[in-house]
Formats: structure tokens, sequence, C-alpha cells
């Protein structure tokens, strides 16, 4: 009886201890509400330009318990495609952007959602031709597309020219 009750108490114990070391080792769910104001962005989407011609398609999901949100570009003008990779800092609260496409381009970007806008910007960027800084922007319109533009600003954060702008329409 004495091993039997022994037993039982070791398979509780190490059952127990099972369980909460499970549950300490969960990893964090980005579930709260600073890694919800990407979300308008989120799904499938064809991309046209201000004359509403189809220019491409992206796919958006969120990934890693809702920390981070995959894009997936895919140009219809020609052979551009690319991927994002979208995460919330809860360090220093800033939203930032690592994209790579197949030309071997890169931006990393940095930013925060401001009234109701997605701004993300990129460090000073040295070039032969000058100086610039990448900003993009995203918002969602009335209609629940969704606006992006990418500008190129000089040192002192004044446009210099408009290099994208895309209205995104989720896919039916």
């Amino acid at each position: 009886m004495r091993y039997i009750t022994y037993l039982l108490l070791s398979l509780c114990i190490y059952f127990t201890s099972t369980f909460t070391s499970f549950s300490q080792n969960q990893p964090p769910n980005c579930s709260g509400e600073p890694y919800k104001q990407f979300d308008f962005w989120e799904g499938s989407w064809n991309v046209f330009d201000v004359q509403g011609n189809l220019i491409g398609t992206n796919k958006l999901i969120k990934m890693q318990n809702n920390c981070v949100m995959q894009e997936n570009w895919e140009s219809k003008k020609g052979p551009n495609r690319g991927t994002s990779y979208n995460y919330y800092d809860r360090t220093d609260q800033t939203w930032n952007q690592v994209w790579v496409d197949n030309s071997g381009f890169t931006l990393v970007l940095k930013g925060k959602f401001t009234d109701g806008k997605m701004i993300l910007e990129s460090k000073l960027q040295k070039t032969p031709q000058g100086n610039f800084y990448n900003r993009v922007t995203w918002y969602e319109k009335e209609d629940k597309s969704v606006m992006q533009i990418w500008e190129r600003l000089d040192e002192n954060k004044k446009v210099l020219n408009e290099i994208f702008r895309g209205i995104y329409k989720k896919n039916s």
C-alpha cells in the first residue's frame, strides 16, 4: 500500500511539474493592442495603380503566434517578387519591416502607427546620387481598401518624389 501511495504521489508531482514547465515555456502570444495595429493590411489582395490597372497581388499572413506578418508580393507587370516581414518591437514600441525581393533589393523600415496610418521610414541612405530617406505609409480607406504610398525624402524629410502608390483591394 505504501508503494502504491508513493507511486501515485510521484506521478502527481511529475505531471504537475511537467504541465507547469510546459505552460511557462509557451511562446508569447502577440495579441495585445499594439500587435493589431497593422491587421488592416492582413489578407489576400489585388493591387491597382491610381488609374485602376492591376499591377500585382499581395498576400499578408500573420505567423509566429501573431508576432510577425509576412508579405508576399508578385508583380503583374514584370518578374518582380518580394517578401517582407513586419513586426512590432515591444522594446522600443516601433513597427519594423524588412523587405527583400528577387532582384536583391532590400529595404529596412521603422516607425509607428499614428492617426490611423502606419508610417515607416528608412535610415538615411547615402548614395553617389545623393542622400535620402524612404518613407512608406499605409492606411485603410473608408471602403476597406488599403492605400500604400512610398516616397523618397531629402535630408530635411521633404518629399523628393513618389516611388509607388498602390490601392489594395481584397480578393473575393
